[in-house]
């Protein structure tokens, strides 16, 4: 059903990750999700990787969209991939939801 709503753009490892997220939520709280795809899909987006989420997010450019979000590294860290997804995974779980998968990342609006 996510793959089918043409407006949300899902990938199908994405619209899995999304499914499985949901199952283990409904685990969780102990009752069954309604699964309604168009609030899915405009709550939550899928991306390539934490830095594309950055940068379409807050602006274009890496610097830029770090400066923007409120990450401040030192500039000897700026080529350190690693530390920027740590900071950017960290920035989204402090303000939403991310749903992390081998293609690529969902994450919920803020």
């Amino acid at each position: 059903m996510l793959l089918n709503n043409e407006n949300a753009n899902w990938s199908s490892a994405g619209s899995l990750a999304m499914v499985r997220y949901l199952e283990d939520l409904e685990e969780d709280l102990g009752e069954e999700i309604d699964l309604d795809v168009v609030a899915i899909g405009c709550n939550y987006s899928e991306y390539e990787s934490l830095q594309s989420w950055l940068c379409e997010y807050y602006g274009t450019g890496l610097n830029y969209s770090l400066k923007q979000a409120g990450i401040d590294l030192d500039y000897d860290k700026l080529d350190d991939d690693e530390v920027i997804d740590d900071w950017i995974r960290s920035h989204i779980q402090d303000h939403g939801q991310l749903i992390e998968f081998n293609e690529g990342i969902i994450v919920s609006t803020f």
